[in-house]
């Protein structure tokens, strides 16, 4: 299944989507956060689903999409998980994963603006994998981390890299302002995905490719990626891991390329669809 949340930001409707268009989920009777996911929400409202596909409404052209998830009790990010991505900022490839957190207040829609931070100078794009999780996770073997995963979704992991790297050394300052967790369009249930270590992901600037990568670069994988966490923190139901970003960021570049007003980002990863965010100045 293809999970998609819709509606103005604060009120939006669960709902599916599939070839036929986006339909309306609401009489599920659920919205997509922690508990539906762990009380098996997922087959529940497959066989839910099933039953009732062909009396679901269509939800119209031209809604606005949120996130595909109710706002998780955290966003955990790796960073440094492309071997290019860490050559490219003259960073040592880790020899352990590097962690980070996002604020939960950061999320937003795959296709609300980007609004650049009040005294923003180095505003840059990430284009992530996103992993949805399914079930409560804690001190989890390597060889059990995909039973606890319940799908994926496109992430643009947004940062303010003078926030990040020159105000202290605290990554979260550059990862948390508003608006910097655009997700989505929707979350993709693990069938839905044939090989999650072999997917495209692209990201271009007013047209232009920034990023072109794949999940077979990914140093540290995705079943050790969610053990390794679960041995440091519970991750419960519906928290999302960023995976990492391969080569092309702003920073990266000589001279650094910095995001501004009216710059238009698009992103996408195979099989989980693509956004659009367009960068807004901060304004009271």
């Amino acid at each position: 299944m293809k999970l998609i949340r819709f509606g103005l930001p604060g009120e939006e409707k669960p709902g599916i989507i599939t070839d036929a268009g986006m339909f309306d989920a609401s009489a599920f009777g659920e919205d997509f956060g922690e508990r539906f996911f762990e009380t098996d929400g997922l087959s529940r409202l497959s066989a839910w689903w099933t039953a009732n596909s062909e009396k679901s409404p269509r939800v119209p052209d031209g809604v606005r999409l949120g996130s595909p998830v109710q706002r998780p009790s955290k966003i955990i990010c790796i960073g440094l998980n492309y071997a290019d991505h860490a050559r490219e900022t003259n960073a040592q490839i880790p020899k352990e994963p590097i962690v980070f957190f996002k604020s939960t207040s950061s999320l937003v829609g795959p296709n609300d603006n980007l609004v650049i931070p009040r005294n923003s100078v180095k505003t840059d794009w990430e284009v992530e994998l996103a992993v949805v999780i399914g079930k409560k996770a804690s001190y989890v073997e390597e060889k059990d981390a995909m039973d606890y995963i319940a799908g994926y979704a496109l992430h643009n992991d947004y940062s303010e890299r003078e926030f990040q790297l020159e105000r202290g050394g605290q990554w979260v300052k550059g990862k948390s302002n508003d608006t910097f967790a655009p997700l989505g369009p929707w979350l993709a249930t693990k069938d839905e995905i044939a090989d999650v270590d072999n997917l495209r992901l692209w990201l271009t600037v007013n047209g232009k490719t920034m990023q072109d990568g794949n999940t077979s670069n990914l140093i540290f994988k995705i079943p050790f990626i969610v053990s390794y966490l679960s041995q440091f923190m519970t991750l419960l139901p519906g928290d999302v891991i960023s995976t990492g970003t391969p080569a092309g960021v702003g920073l990266g570049f000589n001279p650094p390329v910095y995001l501004k007003a009216g710059d238009v980002i698009e992103l996408g990863i195979d099989g989980l669809g693509s956004s659009r965010q367009t960068a807004v100045a901060w304004q009271k």
